[in-house]
């Protein structure tokens, strides 16, 4: 492959290359609100933790508790290499994927909790409480839930705007919310569980039915939650790209209402035992995982096409070379980039490489934001910030490589 070292861009741009300007506004004020911004988030979600920690541990016993806790870490790895990668284009930002995940964990999950809770009472005055729980479950939980996990989303779209470029951003996100919640959950399944079982047949019992329940939410189920968030991902993916009208907010409502028709069907089938939880499992989780398969492979090859689209621009004005565009839009190509950069320069130049093709998919991306909707207020600034970083990572690269 053509490693970077296309010319130098332009005399007349060459200032903007190597001084990154100054964010328009007060920057020093826009620091403090943004600080402030993040120590509200981090106390308020660490204070929604602190009353599920009290909740679920008084609910499930200490032991329970600490079993659910093993078990539900289990599946993280697999659900969140998953989200990875998808999201390898423009990876979002670290602060903000674990925004979404202990958003889901803490504030969605105590939230569900006592508005579920609430309805539960509530409706054993209408159906006695021999139903209540089941239709809770079914017509009430769907709603709550989704709204609570989609309210991270929609607080990303609205507030990081820059960060939320389409339909895999979406799911990303979702994805990871979902997981958030599903994690919290599963403690309180779990340690209930064990409690259950150590109460009716002694600790051989205990392990024995969490076992059966880790086998059906841990292994065969442990994308249902990021999956029914993933289609409030999917439309609220569709608005971040389309112009103002009836294509910007119709589809974030019909994805939250296929996540909630999805989370309903799911939770029927699985009040129905084991053999309605085969059937929910048919009917709804492989179509589902199908539906959100089909349609990430689908937005990132589209991702790949607009880096291809819209970097040819920035070859015109000597800023990067075709052998980089090529690059940047196509996956493989860009894994033997890192590749070569660290077989023939090191661990570090592997990192500037990611770095470089993070700053020229951005790049990318915010011109063709700018090309469908038009540019923003700060179009300009963020253009010649990253095509600093952009310019500098080329010229480390091909310093380095001689």
């Amino acid at each position: 492959m053509t490693r970077p070292g296309a010319p130098p861009p332009p005399e007349a741009t060459r200032e903007a290359a190597t001084a990154r300007p100054a964010a328009p506004g007060t920057p020093l004020r826009l620091q403090v609100r943004r600080t402030l911004l993040i120590a509200f988030l981090v106390a308020f979600m660490a204070l929604c933790g602190l009353l599920l920690l009290a909740a679920v541990s008084g609910d499930t016993g200490v032991r329970g508790f600490l079993v659910g806790i093993a078990l539900a870490v289990l599946p993280l790895p697999v659900v969140l290499a998953a989200f990875s990668w998808l999201d390898r284009y423009e990876p979002e930002p670290r602060g903000l994927l674990a925004f979404a995940f202990f958003w889901g964990a803490t504030v969605a999950a105590l939230a569900a909790a006592v508005l579920n809770t609430a309805s539960t009472i509530a409706v054993a005055r209408t159906v006695g409480p021999g139903q209540n729980v089941a239709v809770t479950a079914v017509f009430v939980a769907p709603w709550v839930e989704e709204a609570a996990k989609g309210a991270a989303i929609l607080a990303v779209l609205l507030f990081r705007r820059r960060e939320f470029d389409g339909v895999v951003d979406g799911i990303v996100l979702a994805g990871l919310t979902g997981v958030g919640f599903a994690f919290t959950e599963n403690v309180l399944y779990f340690g209930r569980a064990f409690l259950q079982g150590s109460h009716d047949l002694g600790l051989s019992g205990g392990f024995f039915a969490v076992g059966a329940t880790f086998l059906l939410r841990g292994v065969l189920a442990p994308f249902a939650h990021p999956l029914f968030t993933a289609m409030t991902g999917i439309g609220l993916g569709i608005a971040a790209r389309a112009r103002p009208g009836p294509t910007r907010w119709l589809p974030p409502i019909g994805g939250y209402l296929v996540a909630v028709g999805l989370h309903a069907i799911w939770n029927l089938a699985s009040l129905s035992g084991l053999r309605g939880f085969v059937t929910g499992y048919v009917v709804v989780m492989i179509p589902a995982f199908a539906v959100a398969v089909a349609v990430a492979t689908w937005s990132r090859r589209r991702e790949g096409d607009t880096v291809a689209a819209r970097l040819p621009a920035y070859v015109d004005a000597g800023w990067l070379a075709q052998g980089d565009v090529d690059m940047l839009a196509s996956m493989p190509l860009r894994k033997q980039a890192v590749h070569w950069a660290e077989s023939t320069q090191g661990v570090g130049a592997a990192r500037r490489m990611r770095d470089f093709q993070h700053a020229a998919t951005e790049l990318a991306f915010l011109r063709d934001r700018a090309e469908r909707l038009g540019p923003a207020a700060d179009f300009a600034v963020r253009e010649r910030s990253l095509l600093a970083e952009v310019a500098q990572h080329r010229a480390a690269l091909a310093g380095a490589g001689g």
